[in-house]
């Protein structure tokens, strides 16, 4: 793993470079969770987290059109926005982060003001895909489950949160969600630094991960 100079201050602030953790995985594989983990262990420490999901592309087209928007496709995504705004809080500048509305399957007229931090944690099911975004991240992680147990993580998720039918989720994920996480997501696998097996179960994993970033933390403060 290359590791960035965590120690060089920011040439402005006299701040360092925040770290960013990548957090990845095939939609239900459970990334929120590890991700969601790490927050928890370190809330004491400044962090954020950033959702992919956050950067669907916006779209003029009529709801019955944007309803079959292949949304597992890397073209989805405005990863260039991503890019320039995580850029941004890597030089401790605030960011308009965009809103995206699941029902609406549009990016809502709202924005998020969010503020820098020292620590960042990148989540969705494509940040390893583009080179640009992987550069930018210290440690990149991989949760890797099967695809049964993501089919059923994702069917309730999505009828409890997003207001999905469950012949929508199936057609959806059978028609898109399987065959672009075998096309684009799952071979992002090998940039990862730490796979981790059965998502957010996996509390072994996690702890080794933990345990990383508090190696980080201890070298940063020296």
């Amino acid at each position: 793993m290359t590791m960035i100079d965590l120690g060089s201050e920011h040439p402005h602030n006299g701040k360092k470079r925040p770290i960013v953790i990548g957090v990845t995985g095939g939609s239900g594989s459970g990334k929120t969770t590890v991700s969601r983990a790490i927050f928890d262990e370190f809330a004491g420490h400044s962090l954020l987290m950033l959702q992919e999901d956050s950067y669907y592309k916006a779209s003029t087209a009529p709801f019955s059109e944007r309803k079959k928007i292949n949304y597992d496709h890397p073209l989805a995504f405005d990863t260039d926005l991503l890019i320039e705004q995580l850029q941004q809080l890597l030089r401790y500048e605030s960011i308009d982060k965009p809103v995206y509305d699941y029902k609406d399957h549009n990016r809502s007229k709202n924005v998020v003001r969010q503020e820098p931090k020292d620590v960042i944690i990148l989540e969705g099911i494509l940040i390893l895909y583009d080179p640009r975004l992987r550069d930018l991240m210290d440690i990149k992680v991989y949760v890797d489950t099967d695809d049964d147990i993501r089919l059923i993580r994702r069917i309730k998720r999505d009828m409890r949160e997003r207001g999905r039918s469950l012949d929508n989720i199936i057609n959806q994920y059978l028609a898109t969600v399987r065959p672009m996480y075998h096309q684009f997501v799952e071979p992002t696998k090998r940039y990862a630094d730490i796979i981790i097996p059965e998502g957010g179960q996996n509390q072994v994993a996690i702890d080794l991960l933990v345990t990383k970033i508090r190696d980080i933390f201890a070298r940063q403060s020296r």
